[in-house]
């Protein structure tokens, strides 16, 4: 796709706004621009849209790039997503927790506030003492109680430190809190900020958590269908930007009326020729796929629905995702699709990391984990911008989103590492055009 540009002789008030990336962050800017009446061009990189929430077709499988799920609960996806077009599947709220050595060898916690018959077997559930299920209650309370802004206004600690000042067990801790939302934070020490974690907690218990039918590309293909033809150029990288000047690498330059960088840290610090990111400023995921076909997966827990989680994090395995049983497209007929997410890897072997793969699951699945085919690995070193609580202060924008008159910036590393911070600033920065 492309569009026309600007005129040399035509001056900013003429020209388009032009924002670099065309992931959630800028096409949600894009979007509101259009809505009022503003022309906006968006250049990416890449040969598709969507950045980071990708979709892939593999041999009638969908693969999404690292595992990925939407909390229908965001205020900014409530805002502006139809989620009736996208088809939504739920996952159960709660997990199946694989315990390595322990008996029972599978734990399951339910949520009782979506699953009110699950109440019983929660409250005997060996994932915590009785204690801690009530903190759970006081902790649901809190969250709620709060405006989101405030709950990201509160002086934040780690995630960790928050949970032993809650009162909650180290068996809680280790059994629950730290295989599930180390799996959120992509980070299993829990030093993320506990006002982000506190937001998170209050978004999965009060909505739902889900994929799109067809797979989580739909979700950024949906924000494109209302843009106009021509308005991104897609496999258009930029070199470098200057105010409200963009230098393609094929060299041309493009002027416009704003420029928006909606790219991640790194990609905007190369733009903009500023120091880059350490590496510590992300934190890394990496998702392998397998197939299963029928009679090759006999031996599971009753596993409908829900998140497999591992409690013994130093393993290759963190968690299991049996897509197809939430969205059965994400498969072909009769076959089941199995994600498997592992976190901090910095450096990948793909077939080493497999095996490794199949050496652990053989323990909770049996020997046909061997019969699996391996479709596919996914490597996102950048999965996530790193949130602890120096980064996180007492407001949940910690950069500026104007960087001069004329160039701004979105996206979730500028705020909270989520799809809501990338539809919240991509909105503000929006609104700031709109309103200038």
């Amino acid at each position: 796709m492309s569009i026309d540009s600007p005129s040399p002789g035509g001056g900013p008030a003429d020209a388009p706004v032009i924002i670099v990336g065309a992931g959630m962050a800028g096409l949600t800017c894009a979007v509101y621009l259009k809505q009022a009446g503003i022309n906006a061009l968006l250049l990416e990189a890449a040969d598709g849209i969507g950045g980071r929430v990708r979709t892939d077709l593999v041999d009638g499988f969908r693969l999404d790039r690292g595992f990925q799920i939407l909390l229908t609960a965001y205020p900014e996806a409530q805002r502006l997503l139809n989620y009736s077009e996208l088809d939504l599947r739920f996952f159960r709220s709660g997990a199946l927790i694989h315990q390595r050595v322990s008996e029972p060898q599978w734990i399951s916690l339910l949520n009782p506030f979506q699953e009110p018959l699950s109440i019983f077997q929660t409250l005997v559930s060996p994932i915590g003492t009785l204690s801690d299920k009530l903190r759970i209650v006081d902790l649901l309370r809190r969250t709620q109680s709060l405006p989101i802004s405030e709950l990201f206004r509160q002086t934040p600690t780690t995630t960790l430190a928050f949970l032993y000042e809650m009162g909650f067990s180290e068996q809680i801790i280790e059994r629950f809190f730290r295989p599930f939302f180390g799996g959120i934070f992509l980070e299993d020490a829990l030093t993320t900020s506990s006002n982000f974690f506190e937001f998170c907690f209050r978004m999965f218990f009060v909505g739902g958590a889900a994929v799109p039918a067809t797979g989580i590309e739909a979700i950024p293909n949906q924000l494109a269908s209302r843009l106009s033809p021509g308005q991104i150029r897609l496999q258009t990288p930029v070199k470098q930007v200057d105010g409200n000047t963009v230098y393609l690498n094929s060299g041309e330059t493009l002027t416009g009326r704003a420029v928006v960088l909606a790219v991640d840290a790194a990609q905007a610090a190369r733009l903009t020729n500023r120091p880059l990111p350490p590496e510590q400023a992300f934190n890394h995921t990496t998702c392998t796929y397998f197939a299963v076909k029928p009679g090759e997966f006999t031996n599971s827990p009753d596993k409908k629905k829900l998140l497999l989680l591992n409690t013994h994090r130093s393993s290759a395995v963190h968690n299991v995702a049996i897509l197809s049983d939430v969205a059965p497209a994400y498969a072909p007929a009769g076959q089941t699709l199995v994600s498997v997410s592992t976190q901090g890897l910095t450096l990948l072997n793909e077939a080493e990391l497999t095996k490794r793969i199949r050496v652990e699951l053989s323990s909770w699945f049996g020997e046909e984990v061997y019969q699996w085919r391996y479709l596919r690995t996914y490597h996102i070193p950048h999965a996530l911008p790193a949130y602890n609580p120096e980064q996180a202060g007492n407001d949940p924008i910690r950069q500026p989103l104007q960087l001069t008159d004329n160039l701004y910036q979105c996206g979730d590393q500028t705020s909270y590492p989520s799809l809501n911070a990338a539809m919240q600033t991509g909105r503000e920065v929006a609104e700031m055009i709109i309103g200038g």
